[in-house]
């Protein structure tokens, strides 16, 4: 699958879909996929990046790739070659490519992965200072807009762990 496979209404369905099934509050904001980066993001739709939640896929390498996506604040780094490399059991552990994140994640592009509408099993980390927020803002699954919600949702959302110090 490439970026020229996605389609954006089919993607922003499935994660619609995936946050109706946890029956959480959300609101979708719609964005112009030119700013859907963070940082452009935030800037242009006066989002605070504290409350710009991050879903970062990461890879460990070893005898096999492995995955997970990672859930970060936006003011925070995430500890690649620190916890998440352990936590993966890999030698070595970077950011998934542009091509691996569009297909490990069914077709969401980077500036709109989301936690919501991965495929079944998918592992999902989230920093314990997400849970400090009251409202968190996260990819909604394509460039042309985002979801705001509790981060409660990560309580009721399968597959979601809460780990201390996943980024610093």
């Amino acid at each position: 699958m490439s970026a020229a496979d996605v389609d954006d209404a089919a993607l922003e369905a499935r994660v619609r879909s995936a946050l109706d099934t946890l029956g959480v509050p959300y609101r979708v904001m719609d964005c112009d996929p030119a700013f859907a980066d963070t940082a452009a993001f935030c800037e242009r739709y006066g989002v605070a990046p504290e409350q710009s939640a991050n879903c970062i896929l990461v890879v460990g390498k070893g005898a096999e790739r492995t995955y997970a996506a990672c859930m970060v604040l936006a003011v925070h780094r995430l500890d690649v070659n620190g916890v998440v490399r352990r936590r993966l059991g890999a030698k070595k552990a970077s950011f998934a490519s542009a091509e691996e994140t569009i297909e490990q994640s069914q077709g969401m592009q980077i500036g709109g992965v989301t936690p919501f509408g991965l495929p079944d099993g998918t592992r999902i980390w989230v920093d314990s200072k997400v849970m400090d927020c009251d409202e968190i803002v996260v990819g909604g699954g394509s460039r042309a807009c985002k979801v705001l919600v509790g981060p409660s949702v990560f309580d009721a959302l399968p597959g979601a762990e809460v780990v201390d110090d996943l980024a610093r």
